[in-house]
């Protein structure tokens, strides 16, 4: 399974950007792409987990993003999108695509087999 993100750049406080994430992937491998979500990162400080949904359109969102940022999935075309709105300098970060076998009930990054190379994302203020 390989992953690609795009869709990361500059924007001020209050913008939107649009994440995108393609998975190649054989069909053997398929089942691995079963969850998709997002990861993000800031130097010095832990992985947090952004949002993840399943084949079906179950999401899960982490507090800090809920009722700004909205993920979805073209499973024909494998790809998760992560629309990002009402940015906040606090989310600045790199942004990983990430993809697994099965979305449990937490965000958590052992969850997911597969990760993405990354997108920068940085919000001024």
């Amino acid at each position: 399974v390989h992953l690609v993100e795009s869709g990361g750049g500059s924007v001020q406080a209050g913008g939107s950007l649009r994440l995108s994430c393609a998975a190649s992937v054989t069909p053997y491998y398929n089942y691995y792409t079963q969850c998709m979500g997002w990861f993000r990162q800031v130097p010095g400080k832990e992985r947090e987990g952004v949002a993840r949904i399943s084949r079906n359109g179950a999401n899960l969102y982490a507090d800090s993003v809920k009722g700004r940022f909205t993920i979805s999935r073209d499973n024909a075309e494998n790809t998760v999108y992560l629309d990002l709105n009402s940015l906040k300098v606090d989310d600045t970060a790199m942004y990983y695509c990430v993809a697994g076998s099965w979305c449990s009930s937490r965000l958590v990054a052992t969850d997911f087999a597969y990760w993405g190379r990354g997108t920068q994302v940085t919000v001024s203020s």
